[in-house]
């Protein structure tokens, strides 16, 4: 009995994960996982379907019990899927308590989107005199569709960009509701005796001052004395102003964006896998040893051994010999920025002939790692005088361009 206990408890994380992975939206390396993923996404866009099809008299007279229908279904959909993800908080935030992990997930804002997904639509059943204020409340559900963003980078781009430019976005804002409040204080100065029943108190022309300077231009209040009239030509000016800086700002932002996904991918592609080929010698520690007694890192691998004019597929049981030519793979990190390692040849008119290398004019994030002169590799100090024939080897976190070392 008690080892039947054990394997359950044992098997609940296991349960768990599976279920967490089935709900959370985009993994879809099951065919369940991403069976639910279209189910809830269908459920989503008929449950909102019938909502809308529902405000249309005709079509209420004539197909309201079947959207009745159908709006139950989903909503009870949405119920379980509420109820699995509260299940599942734990592998949503691993680093709480069970009992922590769902409050945080409760109370955060897909929690909240969730439960008001569902709980209106039951609320009445209780509550009858509040179902006006409920069914208002089932707009929440149309908060689902950003679930969608895991599908798409493009929606993942809107995102990010609000969430790194947040900051100077709020900033913005700020300058905007203190423009709104001096705005409508220095109307109803100016505006006041005019209008008193229109520009009644310093608050009155907020509505004036949010349409103007949001360039709405409503026009149930406007101002009737020169004054104020000038006053409103200033203010719709810097309206236009005003309605640039968070334009300008999401613009770069998507800009900066976009430039970072394109640096990645391109990177990404390029340097998935990188190879070498090596050759062994004589007096080479690694001759005469198995494959599987070099130590390579975890990350690198010998792909095959080059023997004379036989090929041989690498495995950790092959003895190498004197002149094999080993070809080794490693994974390389993606990054950022690019890592470079390139070889230049000095000819007799290059700038760095003659040159001590302390005194050439490269990037602090450039390092000449060796110099290669008459068949050997020195690694030079900063007295190293370079040669016409040297052939440099650089080590850099920049991406160099032939012609940047080629002018004056």
């Amino acid at each position: 009995m008690e080892t039947a206990e054990k394997k359950r408890e044992k098997s609940w994380p296991q349960v768990r994960q599976s279920l967490f992975r089935m709900v959370s939206v985009g993994v879809v390396d099951v065919p369940i996982n991403k069976a639910y993923d279209v189910i809830s996404t269908l459920g989503l866009v008929i449950n909102l379907t019938a909502t809308i099809a529902n405000t249309f008299q005709t079509v209420n007279v004539r197909y309201g019990d079947l959207l009745t229908i159908v709006e139950a279904v989903t909503v009870f959909f949405f119920a379980i899927d509420y109820v699995l993800r509260v299940m599942t908080a734990k592998c949503l935030y691993p680093d709480s308590s069970d009992g922590m992990a769902i409050l945080k997930y409760v109370f955060s804002f897909a929690g909240i989107v969730d439960i008001l997904s569902f709980l209106p639509y039951y609320l009445p059943v209780f509550f009858p005199a509040g179902a006006a204020v409920f069914r208002m409340f089932r707009v929440a559900r149309i908060m689902r569709l950003f679930r969608i963003n895991a599908y798409y980078d493009s929606l993942n781009v809107i995102t990010e960009v609000l969430n790194s430019k947040r900051q100077q976005l709020l900033s913005s804002i700020y300058i905007i509701m203190i423009l709104m409040m001096g705005s409508s204080l220095c109307m109803y100065s100016l505006e006041h005796e005019a209008q008193p029943e229109v520009f009644s108190n310093a608050f009155s022309g907020i509505w004036w001052s949010a349409s103007t300077l949001l360039t709405v231009g409503y026009g149930d209040i406007y101002p009737v004395t020169t004054l104020g009239q000038f006053f409103g030509i200033v203010i719709s000016f810097l309206g236009v102003g005003m309605v640039a800086i968070p334009t300008g700002i999401i613009s770069a932002g998507f800009v900066e964006q976009y430039s970072r996904l394109k640096r990645l991918g391109d990177y990404g592609m390029e340097e998935d896998i990188e190879f070498v080929e090596l050759r062994v010698k004589a007096r080479d520690k690694w001759a005469g040893k198995k494959i599987n007694q070099l130590g390579l890192p975890k990350s690198a691998i010998v792909v095959v051994v080059i023997r004379g004019k036989e090929t041989i597929i690498a495995n950790g049981d092959i003895m190498l010999e004197p002149n094999d030519a080993l070809v080794v793979g490693a994974a390389n990190h993606r990054r950022e920025h690019p890592v470079n390692l390139k070889e230049i040849k000095l000819e007799k008119e290059h700038p760095w002939v003659g040159k001590k290398i302390r005194d050439l004019d490269i990037s602090r994030q450039t390092i000449i790692i060796s110099v290669k002169r008459n068949g050997r590799f020195r690694i030079p100090s900063g007295d190293y005088t370079l040669m016409t024939g040297d052939c440099v080897y650089l080590y850099t976190k920049v991406e160099l361009r032939i012609d940047t070392f080629e002018e004056e």
